[in-house]
């Protein structure tokens, strides 16, 4: 399992809880348009990203990350500027 692998793995987990409609996730999967997320769901499973993998998100960011693989490239590049 690569690094990548492990952290979707992760972000997979996290997703669980939030994810009523038990739809099925994949990379492109999207929060607002495929797991009908509101803002504050949103805000919830970021707050839960951040402390799963010790990192901030900006409102900026997360604005722009749409779907799981955009999160899961965003959560590396972060944990890798610490």
């Amino acid at each position: 399992m690569t690094d990548r692998d492990e952290t979707e793995a992760r972000i997979r987990d996290l997703i669980d809880p939030f994810n009523k409609k038990g739809i099925a996730i994949s990379g492109d999967t999207r929060f607002a348009q495929d797991l009908e997320w509101d803002s504050l769901t949103v805000m919830d499973f970021v707050a839960s990203v951040e402390d799963e993998f010790d990192i901030l998100i900006s409102m900026n960011r997360a604005a722009e990350i749409e779907t799981v693989d955009q999160l899961v490239d965003a959560v590396r590049q972060l944990e890798g500027e610490r």
